[in-house]
């Protein structure tokens, strides 16, 4: 099949850019260092990180936030950390190429009511040990549990840091990059 994947030229016609769907996980590490993790209610004994896709006009970590509150709760509060991992991966014959970021954020509190397409889903705080169980089936990331680990490496080296990770936008704001 050939490429389905779309393109947008820029204003002055010299530069071509891929358009690709992007899809965003949020890793949600506790204070003990556990994930949460979800069931989906027809996916029973198969576990997955809140994810979902991005939409248009949404920043990366618009996204992630939107996802957490619509999967784990509106009263969840968690603290946006940062990249975790991105990575490409084929969804279907029309998306072959959907881009996607894996984003660690330290849950603060809140209760944990899933909503949205996971309503009635199971949720649980998982210790890396657990996960690493081969009885353990993790379909989103679906066999990349290391990235887990990663997540939790990283929860390690940044949970104490204070990091304005997107300050807010200036539509009339010029950089190099804009045309």
């Amino acid at each position: 099949m050939p490429n389905q994947q779309p393109v947008i030229t820029a204003a002055d016609g010299r530069r071509k850019f891929a358009c690709s769907p992007a899809a965003v996980l949020a890793f949600i590490v506790d204070a003990e260092e556990r994930l949460l993790l979800l069931a989906h209610p027809h996916r029973k004994g198969e576990w997955e990180v809140i994810n979902g896709a991005l939409n248009a006009n949404e920043t990366i970590l618009e996204g992630v936030l939107r996802e957490v509150r619509e999967e784990a709760g509106p009263a969840v509060q968690a603290r946006p950390l940062g990249t975790v991992h991105a990575y490409t991966f084929r969804y279907d014959d029309n998306v072959q190429y959907m881009l996607t970021t894996c984003y660690l954020l330290i849950y603060e509190g809140g209760e944990i009511l899933p909503g949205d397409d996971m309503q009635g889903s199971q949720y649980r705080w998982w210790r890396l040990d657990e996960i690493a169980d081969p009885q353990v089936r993790l379909i989103v990331p679906r066999d990349q549990k290391w990235l887990l680990g990663r997540a939790v490496e990283l929860y390690r080296l940044w949970k104490d840091q204070a990091v304005d990770l997107q300050p807010e936008r200036d539509p009339a704001a010029r950089t190099k990059y804009t045309l």
